[in-house]
């Protein structure tokens, strides 16, 4: 089945499947955690518009004047200069991957005042510009752009794994849920059986009281534990409806009651495992979504230190230019000139900026390596974390099995037991009391077994969460959002 199913209702009959379904298509904590899978996709998308060229327009102008002398035959004279300029570019820039910023297009310059007599004068470039960082800021390391998108990256997976881990969950509590509500309504049928039973044995004892051949103290005896197994019917009756709506609330129901329908279910069998812990532990640390998780925090822990071991670095830029220029009073002409190329202009330099003290930069460097650090311990500790519960959980499932054997040993032993005692209370050597005591006891081995079996069924399921193999067991598919 894959995630992404449209909202569904219970069928008449639930099996396991269908509740494994349902709740992939309608659990509130699945849709919830699907919002910071989509909200990881926009934030790396808008980490990967970084890089998307942008057309560039500016349009200013200014103007300003100054003073001078001038000497003449009478003395110095004070001249006024006026300057006005009009300034436009165009063009298409960005940034680089590595750090190098870019511009694409052309500039133009028209410089007049009284001293041209205002005279148009355009200065037109077109060509390339562009600034490359030789130290801080270079290569995919020390390029902040791509620090985010690096950055970014790792979220994007890190929130998949999240979403697979609240996914594995789900079905997990699911199975354990199902299991559970299949032990209590097992139970309630075991306290309505044992309450039978009582019923008959009041009934026999009755019989045989009118006729002299048994006590009043056995009726009485047999009516006061009838009376307290109606009790237990009651108790039993709220355990399944307690089961029924925590399985309810995972299917993503919203309303729940103590007076509704219950949901039909079956008592599947527990799935049989054959465990070689030592290869499903090699197997968990590629599908355990913690684990991945934590290894995805540590590259984005390794980015940040890289990046910021680079920013320790002077600043040092190239800066250069290429292209043609063009000069001419009208703007048509300047820019007709540029365009027949006929006369070429470039620049190169280098700018430099050197910290006094880099206090911020050794600062931002130590907490990003203590990070890293930190980061690595705790990958590790993870991983022997897993170790253990996988270890653990193994064992479990090897511990409830064994316990499911013993308690269908103990459930016949029992009932061959009352079967015996049975007949001894006919044959008159055997007391009532006896044959309640056995009749509890035969309740307690069944009421045993079946929850047995749904300790089985959720080590299973707990073990398959241990190792990350949930969705490989039930055939889900995580569909791409």
């Amino acid at each position: 089945m894959v995630i992404g199913l449209a909202a569904q209702e219970a069928p008449a009959h639930l099996t396991l499947d269908d509740a494994v379904r349902l709740a992939l298509a309608n659990n509130q904590s699945i849709k919830v955690d699907a919002f910071s899978r989509a909200a990881a996709k926009a934030d790396l998308l808008a980490a990967y518009g970084a890089f998307d060229p942008a057309l560039n327009f500016s349009r200013s102008y200014s103007q300003s004047s100054s003073a001078s002398f001038t000497s003449t035959g009478t003395g110095l004279v004070p001249i006024t200069t006026f300057y006005q300029a009009d300034n436009y570019s165009l063009g298409i820039g960005g940034v680089m991957p590595w750090g190098l910023q870019y511009s694409i297009g052309g500039t133009s310059q028209n410089q007049r005042g009284n001293y041209n007599a205002f005279t148009n004068n355009f200065m037109t470039f077109g060509g390339l510009q562009v600034t490359q960082p030789l130290l801080r800021g270079f290569g995919f390391a020390g390029s902040s752009a791509n620090l985010g998108l690096r950055v970014a990256r790792a979220d994007r997976s890190i929130s998949e794994w999240q979403y697979r881990q609240v996914v594995i969950d789900t079905i997990t509590n699911v199975v354990v849920a199902y299991s559970n509500l299949a032990a209590a309504d097992a139970s309630l049928q075991t306290a309505q059986r044992t309450r039978d039973l009582a019923a008959g044995l009041v009934a026999e004892n009755e019989k045989r009281f009118k006729v002299g051949s048994m006590s009043e103290n056995d009726v009485i005896t047999a009516r006061a534990r009838a009376a307290f197994r109606e009790q237990g019917i009651i108790f039993a009756i709220q355990g399944v409806r307690n089961a029924d709506n925590q399985l309810r609330l995972l299917l993503g129901e919203k309303a729940f009651s103590n007076a509704g329908p219950l949901l039909a279910i079956d008592s599947p069998p527990p799935q049989e495992l054959t465990l070689n812990v030592a290869e499903d532990l090699k197997k968990s640390y590629g599908l355990r979504p913690d684990y991945q998780e934590a290894r995805f925090g540590v590259d984005k822990s390794r980015y940040n230190s890289a990046h910021a071991r680079n920013q320790l670095l002077p600043q040092a830029n190239f800066v250069g230019s290429y292209g043609y220029t063009g000069l001419d009073q009208s703007f048509t002409k300047s820019r007709s000139l540029v365009a027949d190329q006929d006369h070429r202009a470039f620049s190169a330099g280098v700018e430099i900026s050197i910290p006094l003290t880099f206090a911020q930069g050794r600062g931002n460097a130590r907490a990003a390596r203590l990070r890293l650090r930190h980061d690595e311990a705790n990958l590790e500790f993870l991983k022997e974390s897993i170790a253990l519960r996988v270890t653990e959980a193994a064992g479990q499932v090897e511990t409830t099995r064994k316990s499911v054997e013993a308690a269908r040993t103990a459930l016949s032993l029992a009932q061959q037991t009352l079967d015996a005692e049975l007949k001894k209370l006919r044959a008159g050597a055997s007391s009532t009391f006896f044959v309640l005591q056995d009749q509890d006891q035969l309740a307690q081995a069944e009421a045993g077994y079946y929850q047995a079996l749904a300790d089985q069924r959720s080590a299973v399921a707990l073990y398959d969460q241990e190792i990350g193999t949930t969705l490989e067991r039930y055939h889900v598919t995580l569909a791409d959002r």
